[in-house]
């Protein structure tokens, strides 16, 4: 078994990129494990994946703790192993009397994995680092000057959840971006920016990055965070993004708005943040709500009685309801809206992101959603004020 370790030790050192055991012991009867590297936040790991019967069973570890479970595994539980490393294949055969012969033999030509040549662990294709908007080792002035970045240009550990984010926020533009005027200066609102990482990121990203002539707004109601960040935006040269203090609801800083953009404005914030991105006639919308209370304070459906008496489901169905209905009032409004994963449920529970293009003067009949409101019992602010704005 020293051998074994040895041998294991060595594989994972050198770039393993694949074990499959098999052939298992009578108590492991109709099971395999496959195991393959992964990058978790950016830390190179290893993933089981454990088959036993219809049941599937995962478990990530780092490479030291695998080459013990390995040994461990061929000890107790399996007769067979096959390893691929970038320069080498190990088979493992284990007899009925425990003995352990270890087939080695090196890899040759294109079967061997470019890049082996350093001796260093590497994710394979499809789990290398992944190529960012903002890319890792590349300092930006706003990463760094918000802690998410050091001056090198390495992602600070603590926030490379942020630094996802910012990046999975910069695909969301970018697929919309087509749809923002080119011909003058583009007007953005960023309603509830709070310390405003999203929204240095946009600024950055379709100004220095796209070429965009901006004039971007940020709004929240924390006079410290606005002074903060006015004074990075200074620091940073960023001319024409500027932050106030104010309150989304009586906001009246514009006239006209041609992107709208509201993330984790709480509660009803987010019905008023798209009520006057609807009378701006704003191209593009995007927001991320969060702490949708209205609905379940209203919420009082016979046919669902039997459903809504959990308060923990009653509170989720109102929450995912509430987005469904502000999708829908604003495809009625003359939007192309989507509701889309902002960031996975791991790392944050407010995590659907409402993305609205406007089309040509193009609108749906209205009265749809309503019948859908009225079945539940509730009416939304957004929906309120929309029907106020017709009735006027």
């Amino acid at each position: 078994m020293e051998e074994l370790q040895a041998v294991l030790n060595e594989m994972i050192e050198e770039g393993m990129r694949q074990a499959v055991l098999s052939n298992p012991l009578k108590t492991e009867k109709g099971s395999k494990i496959k195991i393959t590297p992964v990058l978790l936040k950016g830390s190179p790991h290893f993933q089981e994946t454990l088959y036993r019967g219809t049941q599937v069973f995962h478990h990530n570890c780092t490479g030291e703790e695998l080459a013990e479970r390995l040994s461990a595994y061929i000890r107790d539980n399996f007769r067979q192993a096959e390893f691929v490393s970038d320069t080498h294949m190990v088979t493992v055969l284990v007899s009925k009397k425990g003995k352990v012969t270890i087939k080695k033999k090196k890899r040759s030509g294109a079967a061997a994995c470019k890049g082996a040549e350093n001796g260093k662990w590497e994710a394979p294709a499809h789990n290398r680092v992944k190529q960012y908007i903002l890319e890792e080792g590349q300092p930006i002035d706003f990463l760094v000057g918000l802690g998410v970045q050091t001056k090198d240009g390495k992602v600070v550990k603590a926030k490379y959840d942020k630094f996802r984010q910012i990046n999975r926020y910069l695909e969301f533009i970018g697929d919309i971006v087509k749809k923002l005027p080119t011909d003058r200066e583009v007007r953005i609102i960023d309603f509830g920016c709070g310390k405003a990482y999203l929204t240095f990121a946009m600024y950055y990203y379709l100004h220095i990055m796209k070429g965009y002539r901006l004039f971007v707004t940020g709004l929240d109601l924390k006079e410290d965070v606005i002074d903060a960040c006015n004074a990075l935006a200074e620091k940073f040269h960023y001319e024409n993004l500027h932050f106030e203090k104010g309150d989304i609801g009586t906001y009246e800083g514009a006239e006209s708005v041609d992107m709208v953009v509201t993330l984790h404005a709480c509660d009803t914030a987010t019905d008023y943040a798209l009520y006057k991105a609807v009378k701006w006639g704003a191209q593009v919308i995007m927001a991320v709500p969060c702490c949708q209370h209205e609905m379940n304070r209203q919420l009082a459906c016979p046919e669902l009685s039997a459903i809504l008496k959990y308060g923990i489901v009653k509170e989720r169905m109102a929450a995912l309801m509430t987005d469904a209905v502000r999708a829908n009032l604003l495809e009625e409004m003359g939007y192309e809206t989507q509701i889309l994963e902002f960031i996975d449920m791991e790392h944050t529970p407010k995590n659907l992101l409402i993305r609205a293009v406007k089309k040509n003067g193009i609108r749906h009949k209205g009265g749809r959603i309503s019948r859908t409101t009225d079945f539940l019992h509730v009416k939304t602010t957004l929906q309120r004020l929309l029907e106020e704005e017709t009735a006027d």
